[in-house]
């Protein structure tokens, strides 16, 4: 009997086009589409399918367009393969994903969830706009190398730090413009390799306050319930149930580096062997064969 996990993706894996196939096929993806647009107040569906990127790629929009593309993925499995939520015993997302882990779990309504990440979205794009930022994925050092860089070169180019532990040999920063360029420079001078991130800002830093005191805010206002698997926190890489836990550590979140190396590795030495990485892009997959290279992913795309 396998032990599978369900791990959703985070901002950054949006394309133009994401969801429209799934709604195709579907009903229960077009009602996903069609209640998301109520709530929202404006077409996601149109935005998500048609653009145009610079729209789609904007904070307030992509994590609203990901939360739905990646719970429509979802829709599709139940479809295709109705057992795969039977063996289940676990969930987690990356960033903005574990908002869709958690919606996947119960522990908050679609329209709860996605009233809540619209909060998010629309906060951390106010916080972006007035500190501006971004996000660097560091490829070749290790993190503490990758630390050492950002404590180097944070007293001449601005503040930058570690933002997420992804897998060996990739390490996100985040920080003000000229620190994101001089990383680049540091780090392909040494032989590593940088990818800028599709982000409007330094997230997972204290460039992100108050974003954090204005999503606290909207989750006040929704009802979170014990999950029915556990869901994998970003912040301390351990799996949760307790729903006033859960609504701290979505908090911390905005301004905590994300474990998640630690959160894959925490999954596997608890015995899960299945995983499937459901909504656009195969970054999880990538990643999860970075931490464990045998291990089995299925990719249900969005």
């Amino acid at each position: 009997m396998p032990r599978s996990v369900f791990l959703f993706p985070g901002q950054g894996a949006q394309a133009v086009g994401m969801g429209q196939a799934l709604a195709a096929r579907l009903p229960s993806v077009r009602s996903l589409y069609e209640e998301a647009s109520a709530i929202l107040g404006y077409d996601l569906a149109a935005v998500s399918w048609n653009g145009p990127k610079q729209r789609l790629d904007s904070t307030a929009v992509s994590q609203p367009a990901l939360f739905v593309a990646s719970l429509a993925a979802l829709e599709v499995l139940r479809h295709d393969e109705p057992a795969a939520e039977n063996h289940c015993v676990a969930t987690a997302g990356l960033s903005l994903g574990e908002y869709t882990a958690l919606a996947f779990a119960g522990a908050l309504t679609f329209a709860d969830g996605l009233r809540v990440v619209k909060a998010r979205g629309e906060a951390m794009q106010a916080a972006s706009d007035a500190a501006p930022g971004g996000m660097v994925s560091v490829l070749g050092p290790e993190a503490a190398e990758v630390e050492a860089m950002c404590a180097e070169i944070a007293p001449t180019a601005g503040p930058i730090r570690v933002a997420n532990l992804l897998c060996p040999g990739n390490t996100v920063v985040s920080g003000s413009a000229a620190a994101c360029e001089a990383i680049e420079k540091s780090v392909e001078a040494k032989g590593g390799r940088t990818i800028r991130l599709a982000v409007a800002g330094a997230f997972h830093t204290p460039f992100m306050k108050p974003a954090d005191e204005a999503l606290a805010a909207a989750l006040a206002g929704v009802t979170i319930r014990p999950p029915r698997v556990p869901v994998w926190s970003n912040v301390d890489a351990k799996p949760h149930t307790e729903p006033d836990e859960i609504r701290g550590l979505l908090v911390r979140q905005v301004l905590h580096p994300v474990l998640w190396e630690q959160t894959i590795r925490g999954l596997l030495a608890d015995g899960c062997d299945r995983f499937y990485e459901i909504g656009p892009g195969r970054v999880l997959a990538g990643l999860l064969k970075r931490v464990h290279r045998k291990a089995e992913c299925v990719n249900v795309a969005a």
